[in-house]
C-alpha cells in the first residue's frame, strides 16, 4: 500500500443466495489484490436468510482486509436482519447502520437509506398516517447519515449507501419507479459535511456516475450497472483516496 493513498473497492447488490457457493470468490480475490478496503453497498443477500449469510461469510474469507457494508432492502426481506448481521460480523464484515468507522485515515459513514423521490418531486409528510410513516423513514435515514458523518474526524469521508441520494444515478430507470430508488433527503448531509465521495447500489439499470448539487461525486456500483458500463472489467469500482491532498481520484473500474 502507498502510504499517501488508500485504495477502496466498492460493489453493490451481490444478492448472494443459497446456491452461490464459489460464485463470488473470483471477484473477492481480485478485490483483495487491488484494494486496501472493500465497501459493499447493500443487498448482500437475496432474501435476507441466515443460510445465505453463511454462504457469503465463506465467500468473503478470501478477503484478508477491512470490509464495510450496509444492508439493502433484500437483507430485510425475511425478518432475520439481526442474525444475518451477526453471521457477517463474525466473518469480518462491519455492517454500518447510522455509524461510522475510520480505516487507514479514511472515514466511512453508512446507512441503508430509503425511498421517497428527489428534489421538488419528493414525497412530503402530509395526508394519511401511512404516508407520514413512509416519509419519516426517509427522514430518519438521512438523520442517521448526518450523525455518522458528523462523528467522523477524518478529512476524507466516504458515504456508503444502498439507496441513491441523487436522481442522476437512477434517471435511466423507468420513470414509474424513480421515487422508490432513493431520496434527496440523503443528499443534504452529504453536502453539509463535504463528503469525498458516495457509493450506492439498488438501481440495477441506473447510471454509473453523478454529482450532488455541491459537486460531491456519486457512484452507482450495483453489479448490473458495472457489467453494462464496464463490460471488460471486474464488477467493482476502484477509488484511490489521497490522505494528504484534497482530491479523491477514481481509478478505472477493476484496476
Amino acid at each position: 500500500m502507498n502510504g499517501d493513498v488508500v485504495r477502496v473497492a466498492a460493489v453493490g447488490d451481490l444478492h448472494c443466495g443459497k446456491a452461490s457457493q464459489g460464485a463470488f470468490q473470483p471477484l473477492f480475490t481480485r478485490m483483495a489484490e487491488a484494494a486496501d478496503v472493500v465497501a459493499v453497498c447493500g443487498d448482500l443477500t437475496d432474501y435476507g436468510l441466515p443460510e445465505e449469510a453463511r454462504v457469503l461469510a465463506r465467500e468473503v474469507s478470501v478477503l484478508k482486509l477491512p470490509i464495510v457494508a450496509v444492508f439493502g432492502n433484500h437483507d430485510y426481506e425475511s425478518g432475520h436482519a439481526e442474525e444475518v448481521c451477526s453471521i457477517l460480523a463474525d466473518a469480518g464484515v462491519r455492517i454500518l447502520d447510522g455509524d461510522g468507522v475510520e480505516i487507514r485515515g479514511v472515514g466511512f459513514a453508512g446507512v441503508k437509506g430509503f425511498a421517497g423521490g428527489f428534489g421538488d418531486r419528493a414525497l412530503q409528510s402530509w395526508g394519511e398516517p401511512v404516508l407520514k410513516q413512509f416519509v419519516r423513514e426517509a427522514v430518519d435515514e438521512a438523520l442517521k447519515l448526518e450523525a455518522a458523518l458528523a462523528r467522523l474526524r477524518t478529512p476524507r469521508r466516504i458515504a456508503v449507501l444502498h439507496y441513491s441520494p441523487i436522481r442522476a444515478t437512477v434517471d435511466t430507470e423507468p420513470a414509474e419507479i424513480l421515487p422508490f430508488l432513493g431520496s434527496s433527503r440523503l443528499e443534504d448531509p452529504i453536502n453539509r459535511y463535504s463528503a469525498t465521495l458516495v457509493v450506492h447500489g439498488h438501481a440495477h439499470h441506473g447510471a454509473p456516475e453523478g454529482r450532488t448539487t455541491t459537486g460531491v461525486p456519486v457512484y452507482n456500483v450495483s453489479i448490473p450497472v458495472l457489467r453494462a458500463a464496464f463490460p471488460e472489467q471486474p464488477t467493482f469500482r476502484m477509488f484511490e483516496i489521497p490522505v494528504t491532498s484534497e482530491v479523491a481520484v477514481p481509478a478505472a473500474a477493476g484496476s
